[in-house]
């Protein structure tokens, strides 16, 4: 028998509004995702690429369908069963690196931890721990304004690794930065999941981006119009990591 996939869409839809006005946003999604797997999710404004991922992440409800998260029926969780599991299970990683300017790195990373209660030597520990995987331990003690964009974007991952996610979703997350930057942003993704088994989701307009996936999933109109897998695939750009 095969393993029950860490993420399993079925049946997906989502309405906005309702009558004449109405919108469907998804039409019916069917998606899998393995537990260590690095899915890339593309298509023009509109498809229904941030829909679905703002449903993965707990942050929106599906009209219909079945979202089984390790085998439990989200849809079926109430708002505050899903907040514990977005806050559990899931980390988030945006276009925009949403650190609060007036803070250090390391009491940006540490900030979930606080939402949780955790004690102080906890928190710092083990945010120095993922500053350290993302390779800005030195860098703790300096303010987002003393980071270049590729060095907020990556305390910004710290934070989302921070608590031990099992699922990485990555909205955009090289849409701010140059080519360079974003080349290293997607390699220390591209580490994590090999390396650290972490299961990334990643959302993107950028085709070069997307090459560091096993798959490729292709939203238009709603739907999945079609899924490129891409194992053992290696992106062509590779250089070593740069603080």
């Amino acid at each position: 028998m095969m393993a029950e996939p860490l993420i399993a869409l079925r049946g997906i839809t989502k309405r906005f509004g309702e009558g004449p006005a109405a919108f469907q946003a998804l039409k019916g999604i069917d998606l899998d995702v393995a537990a260590g797997e690095f899915v890339a999710i593309m298509g023009a404004s509109g498809s229904g690429k941030s829909t679905t991922m703002n449903i993965l992440g707990c942050l929106d409800v599906p009209t219909s369908g079945a979202y089984r998260f390790r085998g439990v029926h989200v849809e079926g969780l109430d708002r505050d069963q899903r907040s514990l599991l977005r806050r559990r299970y899931l980390g988030f990683v945006f276009q925009g690196f949403n650190l609060l300017a007036r803070t250090t790195a390391i009491e940006n990373v540490e900030l979930p931890l606080l939402y949780r209660g955790e004690d102080r030597k906890v928190r710092r520990a083990q945010g120095m721990s993922a500053l350290d995987k993302v390779g800005l331990a030195a860098w703790a003690d300096h303010s987002p304004s003393e980071l270049s964009g590729g060095q907020q974007q990556r305390v910004a991952i710290a934070r989302a690794l921070v608590t031990e996610p099992d699922v990485l979703l990555a909205d955009e997350p090289t849409g701010n930065l140059d080519s360079e930057r974003s080349v290293e942003i997607m390699e220390l993704l591209a580490e994590l999941n090999a390396q650290a088994g972490l299961t990334v989701l990643l959302v993107t307009h950028e085709p070069d981006m997307a090459a560091y996936a096993h798959k490729v999933v292709h939203f238009k109109d709603g739907l999945v119009e079609r899924v490129d897998a891409r194992e053992g695939s290696v992106p062509p750009q590779r250089h070593p990591h740069t603080q």
